[in-house]
């Protein structure tokens, strides 16, 4: 088994993206790097195993799917077996049960309520994926809420006893939580033909793929003019520069979508990652 593999596995984007979130985070309720560094670290080792958990669950069980949909991934390809996929799977849970436990109550409260949704969301009976409003609601709620609030109240925790979130946090938390609705829906434009074979009932699927990318479109962009309104209101230039050029790309990427080319809406989904990605580091302008 190749590190190519398992970084593949590990579904490098969500990785990236837990990664920033965390960072930020830490910085935005005042940790150091210097100072704190082993809360930042064990933290991150404690988020990232349960990342790797949950989106391999979703791997091993999803291994037909993922031939129509996801033919590339190591699972479906034939490059990892099924057993040391499980294995992978069951050594990430424990990691992240026991780098919460070592560090914070509240951590370990957040990751065994992370966990417990990620395994909702992709095993049976329950299999909230298979359905498109527990799926969303599902992904928002720890993309949104629980990784947002929680780890900012977790770090408050460890860094002043008081719990106190930082004001910043809550808009974050507010676009996030959009955002993650968006990811939701976006994520199946993709993987319609293998979702249709197995009788997923996906937001694209039941109303159209192109409400399913307009719908999402007004939801980030009212998200982002949130956030800017209330980074004028808060004296923030920079975010509030930084906020406006990402929202303006963000409509500019929408009108190039070309729903009937499988390759653009790849292509879409991969960038609008990125803006996720760009727009949580944008919020540190606020500690500048």
């Amino acid at each position: 088994m190749t590190a190519s593999i398992l970084w593949r596995f590990s579904r490098p984007h969500t990785i990236i993206g837990s990664t920033l979130s965390i960072i930020v985070l830490f910085l935005l309720q005042g940790g150091s790097l210097y100072n704190h560094w082993y809360i930042l670290v064990v933290t991150l080792i404690s988020a990232l195993a349960c990342n790797v958990c949950i989106t391999g669950l979703n791997q091993v069980i999803d291994v037909e799917l993922d031939k129509i949909n996801k033919p590339e991934l190591p699972i479906a390809s034939g490059e990892l077996d099924a057993n040391s996929a499980k294995k992978i799977v069951l050594a990430s849970g424990i990691i992240a049960l026991v780098a919460a436990a070592l560090l914070h109550w509240l951590l370990l409260l957040l990751i065994v309520v992370i966990l417990f949704l990620g395994i909702a969301y992709s095993l049976p009976p329950i299999q909230f994926k298979k359905h498109h409003l527990p799926a969303a609601l599902s992904i928002t709620i720890v993309r949104g809420v629980l990784v947002n609030l929680g780890m900012a109240l977790h770090f408050s925790g460890m860094l002043d006893p008081s719990y106190t979130i930082e004001p910043v946090v809550y808009p974050l938390t507010l676009f996030i939580s959009a955002f993650s609705l968006a990811i939701a829906w976006y994520k199946d434009l993709p993987d319609r033909a293998g979702d249709a074979h197995f009788g997923y009932r996906t937001f694209p699927l039941l109303y159209s793929p192109k409400i399913a990318l307009y719908w999402g479109a007004a939801l980030v962009t009212a998200a982002y003019a949130f956030c800017i309104y209330w980074s004028f209101q808060e004296s923030e230039p920079l975010l509030l520069l930084s906020l406006s050029a990402l929202g303006l790309a963000f409509l500019i990427l929408v009108r190039t979508v070309r729903l009937d080319d499988q390759t653009s809406v790849k292509r879409f989904y991969k960038l609008f990652w990125v803006f996720f990605f760009a727009t949580y580091l944008s919020f540190l302008w606020v500690l500048v």
